[in-house]
């Protein structure tokens, strides 16, 4: 695998580890009050993991049954007007994500709340903590647009069943990085991290909205400069 293919990769992943199933809910555990328990930590980090990893397979296996025709599509005028049209309508969407001076407990993050207040109770056990990681990162389905770019890198990178699977895994084991080190640093450390945990809580959380409009705008963006580009749009105005 080549540099052309990992350094995107590596910067979809960080990406990816920046939303709220993957930082900032592991943030809400670690500031949980009382007694910091990791076993759940690594229990939600595993498998909010497993779940994009086993997501990425069944996309990736559907996605080469379909490459053909997509690669058709993707050289022919109605999939480059599709492709702007998918574009503009991200990047619309995306101004629908501002903080506009609400709390993020009126946006998305709010859908995770009352699991926040559960957890924070101290007395939910490892099924509740698997079924929020699951609940977070089927929330996260439709705005999974840096794990789509990747697919699509591998999909094109015409690499065998098994390279992609192990690419995918090395992918969410980057996703999770952050949080992982998170957690590391408050083993190591105690409660003495705890303040500082607690403000970059309350800056993820103030901000996840407008993050996730950042991203969305950023793919539209990118989207549609590729297809107004092969269309000659550009030619047409200059």
């Amino acid at each position: 695998m080549t540099l052309d293919i990992v350094l995107p990769l590596l910067g979809l992943s960080l990406l990816d580890a920046t939303s709220v199933g993957t930082l900032l809910v592991p943030l809400w555990l670690l500031t949980t009050p009382g007694e910091l328990r990791a076993r759940r930590i690594v229990c939600y980090l595993i498998t909010i993991a497993a779940f994009y990893w086993a997501v990425g397979l069944a996309l990736s296996a559907g996605m080469s049954g379909i490459a053909p025709l997509l690669g058709t599509l993707a050289h022919h005028d109605v999939g480059l007007w599709a492709e702007l049209a998918a574009g503009v309508l991200l990047f619309s969407w995306s101004f629908r994500f501002g903080d506009s001076g609400k709390s993020a407990d009126d946006g998305r993050p709010g859908r995770l709340v009352r699991w926040r207040h559960r957890l924070s109770t101290g007395r939910s056990g490892a099924g509740a903590v698997v079924g929020l990681a699951l609940a977070a990162g089927t929330v996260e389905l439709a705005t999974m647009l840096p794990y789509l770019g990747a697919l699509s890198i591998l999909g094109g990178a015409d690499l065998t069943w098994w390279a992609v699977a192990a690419a995918l895994a090395a992918y969410c084991l980057v996703m999770t990085a952050p949080a992982w080190t998170l957690l590391a640093t408050r083993l190591a450390w105690g409660d003495r991290v705890l303040p500082w945990l607690a403000a970059f809580d309350r800056r993820l959380t103030r901000h996840a909205r407008s993050a996730t409009g950042w991203v969305l705008a950023i793919v539209g963006f990118l989207l549609a400069r590729d297809a107004a580009w092969r269309l000659g749009l550009f030619d047409a105005l200059l």
